[in-house]
């Protein structure tokens, strides 16, 4: 009988698994306990409002127009538990990088939960910084080219880590 607290007792694939299990396990929990505190608010059918109101909206000062909700103000509760969300996914990546170091994984996988906590963790600033006190269109717009930014830092802190480790 293999012992999980030795982490020589277990194999790169038998590891992989575990933070695999945990990982979608914990995504479920998050998911269920989200819908379950904004059942109030009927947060399923904010999900359906908030698709169907997406029409074509100009970005400012560029001639394009992108999709955006009719009125992004109509929203809170939905950004609210997209904080919610991704406040909760960027504290499970953080466990998960616990038990990646303690395990002793590869290099390339600790690199690549720690580009995960710097997204989720990102996109959850952004979502209070712009969603939550939008008081105008043209924050939509600003809360995406900050996922964009986000996105690219979360893989340029990937790339440190892998740099470092050489």
């Amino acid at each position: 009988m293999m012992n999980i607290f030795n982490p020589q007792a277990l194999t790169d694939k038998k590891k992989e698994n575990l933070f695999t299990a945990i990982y979608v396990g914990g995504l479920f929990i998050i998911i269920a306990l989200i819908y379950y505190i904004h059942v109030a608010d009927n947060l399923w059918n904010g999900v359906i409002n908030f698709f169907t109101s997406l029409t074509l909206a100009p970005v400012p000062t560029t001639g394009i127009s992108l999709p955006a909700p009719s009125d992004p103000t109509a929203y809170m509760s939905l950004y609210n538990a997209a904080f919610q969300l991704a406040i909760a996914i960027g504290i499970l990546e953080i466990v998960i990088l616990a038990l990646r170091v303690w395990l002793g994984s590869p290099v390339s996988r600790k690199a690549e939960t720690i580009e995960n906590i710097v997204f989720w963790l990102g996109a959850s600033y952004l979502i209070v910084a712009y969603l939550e006190n939008m008081t105008i269109m043209s924050e939509w717009f600003v809360f995406w080219a900050g996922i964009i930014l986000i996105f690219g830092l979360a893989l340029v802190a990937r790339a440190f880590v892998v740099l470092a480790k050489r």
